[in-house]
């Protein structure tokens, strides 16, 4: 099976195995740094399904946007897995933007000719929040 390729600057960002509040902190911490189609006036929110949840989101990391000095988003209150996709240089601009506020880990990676998929978990940083 063949997806279709995203532009070059343009990353997919799945979130799964957490909580709504923490999605949306994670999704606030990209918005901090990349343009995206999550606006946050319209955070995540739980569906009241017995289905896991799953949140999506598109970041453009050609688009950079100025963030406040000094200024950190919400940790997660548990880990959160990142699915990310996209070109391997939009995809490491958009990990190294994760790991300046959360700690990072990944525990999957699928690689291509032209994109790359990675799972990460993420977490708070031990003395921030």
């Amino acid at each position: 099976m063949t997806l279709p390729s995203l532009p070059v600057s343009q990353v997919e960002v799945v979130l799964c195995d957490c909580s709504a509040q923490d999605a949306e902190r994670v999704f606030a911490c990209l918005r901090a740094h990349f343009e995206s189609d999550r606006r946050p006036d319209d955070p995540p929110h739980e569906t009241g399904t017995d289905r896991p949840t799953m949140w999506t989101g598109m970041y453009d990391t050609a688009a950079a946007v100025s963030t406040g000095a000094g200024r950190h988003p919400e940790p997660p209150t548990a880990p959160v897995t990142v699915e990310v996709q996209g070109s391997p240089p939009a995809v490491r601009l958009l990990r190294s933007a994760l790991e300046e506020e959360y700690a990072v880990r990944q525990v999957g990676v699928e690689a291509g000719d032209q994109e790359v998929q990675l799972q990460l978990r993420v977490e708070g940083r031990e003395g921030r929040g």
